[in-house]
């Protein structure tokens, strides 16, 4: 009795469903629709935290070789580019060194071409001409060296970031390695939280994770790491990062909530959705899952029945993980390329900003 209700609701659903999506269909070449992900049969909990925006990289820079600050070309705050150059040495004795090894090389290079063509005549042995190439061999190389050196006074950003500090001034001599600046990549921001106990020994249980506060909408983010060791006061070091891009105007330091969804322990390996996204068709119950392609596919599902809140209870299937569509399936095609609406925030009553 009940599943002959439960599909008098399901047929009722796509009749109504189907009436308002015809017309669409017509005039769209890729349907608009709106997704939801299964939940857990016996509810999932929503635990929130607190975390703070971090780097994912700190470094340190600093010359290659010693010497005496002649420019400082950043400050604490700017914005740099891959490839911008920092600051630089005053290099009078290395490029006086180069000079001088380029006039020795060319003087050397000289007398061995004159050697050679001896040598081909047989005037001088060959332990003589191989003595002076090898002598020239050596020469070039403590060119190269001290060209090196010479390339060594200028400091060049590895990458774009921000400057975190700058710990020397013009004028003040350092040593090979002794950072001068420190630049944060701020090209892949994580959010860093301290979770407690019960919610690391649950961690297997983690559906979701999504940071707030940053937006209209919560972001995605993952997993990670997570220390396996807690610190003095029982807590336990999370690293997430974003999915996709990290959000516009996010800065490192800035406070950031997080939201971890996590699974109830009463679960029973099924799965609730709504009930206008299930759909019957030759005796058999179906789905419209969407891929990463953004590509709709009808995937077969056992009914078992509504539970308490006239929700469809999905008992095999499905693993989880999927987006389900909610509204219009009688409008759609197998491999129908489709277009997901972002879910309002819920703060956004009736998506009206």
């Amino acid at each position: 009795m009940k599943n002959t209700y439960v599909i008098a609701v399901l047929g009722a659903a796509c009749f109504s469903f189907a009436g308002c999506t015809q017309g669409d269909n017509e005039k769209d070449t890729v349907h608009h629709v709106m997704c939801v992900r299964p939940v857990p049969s016996g509810g999932e909990c929503i635990k929130s935290f607190s975390g703070t925006v971090k780097e994912a990289r700190e470094i340190s820079l600093g010359f290659k070789t010693a010497g005496q600050i002649e420019r400082i070309y950043v400050e604490e705050g700017d914005q740099v580019s891959k490839g911008q150059l920092i600051a630089e040495l005053d290099d009078a004795d290395y490029r006086l060194g180069v000079e001088a090894l380029q006039a020795q090389t060319g003087q050397l290079e000289d007398e061995v071409g004159r050697m050679k063509l001896l040598f081909e005549a047989k005037s001088i042995s060959e332990n003589d001409y191989e003595k002076a190439a090898a002598g020239l061999r050596q020469l070039k190389a403590q060119l190269q060296l001290n060209q090196n050196k010479l390339d060594y006074t200028r400091l060049y950003a590895p990458h774009s970031g921000c400057i975190q500090s700058v710990n020397f001034e013009p004028a003040e001599m350092v040593d090979a390695g002794t950072p001068l600046v420190t630049l944060l990549d701020i090209n892949r921001l994580e959010v860093e939280l301290d979770i407690p106990v019960e919610v690391y020994q649950r961690k297997s249980r983690i559906t979701g994770i999504a940071c707030t506060g940053i937006g209209e909408t919560p972001v995605p983010m993952k997993l990670k790491s997570l220390t396996p060791k807690a610190d003095g006061t029982q807590l336990y070091r999370m690293r997430l990062t974003f999915e996709g891009s990290v959000p516009q105007g996010l800065t490192a330091g800035m406070n950031a909530g997080v939201e971890l969804r996590m699974a109830s322990e009463e679960q029973d390996g099924t799965f609730t959705l709504p009930v206008h996204a299930v759909f019957k068709e030759n005796d058999h119950t179906y789905v419209w899952a969407i891929g990463k392609d953004s590509l709709a596919r009808k995937v077969q599902v056992g009914l078992q029945g509504l539970d308490e809140n006239g929700q469809a209870v999905i008992a095999s299937g499905l693993k989880g993980d999927e987006q389900v569509v909610r509204a219009g399936v009688n409008a759609l095609q197998e491999n129908e390329k489709v277009n997901i609406v972002p879910q309002p925030a819920k703060t956004n009553i009736g998506g009206l900003l």
